[in-house]
């Protein structure tokens, strides 16, 4: 179970296990024998988010505890995660779970769904954003700039992701919120992608929502901020269409 600590042999803290063998790529992660169920997830969701681990890799639940040095129970207990979150799927009764695989189509519903939802929670959330929510937001888009400029794509996903939970969070309905950071986390490798691109192509579009964004929930404008949350995702889609539709 998460949190619990798994009787398994001590390993050096900073010891680097590699996974290639059970899941099909050539990722290293490091994992400790404390709360190794947490570990084993965290790991596994970085490979999987940062598209180390493709879609439709197998996680093979005795050959990663093999590799990570660890029993199948922590194991077993992170997939299991991994699978309500979104990120793994079984194929099939007792053939084990792969890295999810989404078609185009459901991309699309994804972004549908997300468009709804995030239109709404930013109508909620500007409507009630505080001068401490500002604040946040503004740190936010301090270190997202930060890391674009050095080119570290998943953290400006984070502080991305982090500017909009804040002005979402303030609408005050904490299970919007976390529905939207599920599709989040479930479109993810989809956006290190298109993220990687445009740092690679120094396509400043991506990143220009966002300052905007802010100074709406400065404002308290409502009608802004739903306007350019609705054009952000409506850009997002449509970049992901573009990418993966055959034309």
């Amino acid at each position: 179970m998460p949190g619990k600590k798994a009787d398994v042999p001590q390993q050096p803290e900073n010891k680097k296990v590699g996974l290639a063998a059970a899941v099909g790529s050539s990722p290293a992660f490091a994992v400790t024998p404390t709360l190794v169920a947490d570990q084993v997830y965290e790991a596994l969701r970085t490979a999987i988010l940062t598209g180390e681990l493709a879609g439709g890799s197998p996680l093979r639940v005795r050959d990663v505890a093999e590799m990570v040095g660890t029993s199948v129970m922590p194991v077993r207990e992170a997939i299991r995660r991994l699978e309500e979150t979104g990120l793994a799927t079984r194929v099939a009764a007792h053939r084990g779970a792969v890295v999810r695989e989404f078609t185009v189509g459901e991309l699309i519903h994804i972004y549908e769904v997300r468009a709804t939802l995030e239109v709404e929670a930013a109508r909620r959330g500007a409507a009630h954003v505080t001068d401490a929510d500002v604040a946040r937001m503004e740190a936010a888009l301090a270190r997202l700039q930060k890391a674009v400029a050095e080119r570290r794509v998943s953290d400006a996903l984070d502080d991305d992701e982090d500017l909009l939970r804040t002005l979402y969070s303030a609408g005050g309905n904490p299970v919007l919120v976390s529905v939207i950071e599920t599709l989040w986390l479930q479109c993810r490798p989809y956006k290190v992608i298109g993220a990687t691109e445009a740092v690679d192509h120094e396509d400043g579009s991506l990143w220009t929502p966002q300052p905007a964004i802010l100074e709406a929930a400065r404002a308290r404008d409502v009608k802004e901020a739903t306007r350019l949350t609705k054009q952000s995702l409506a850009s997002a889609r449509q970049r992901l269409e573009k990418r993966l539709v055959p034309h």
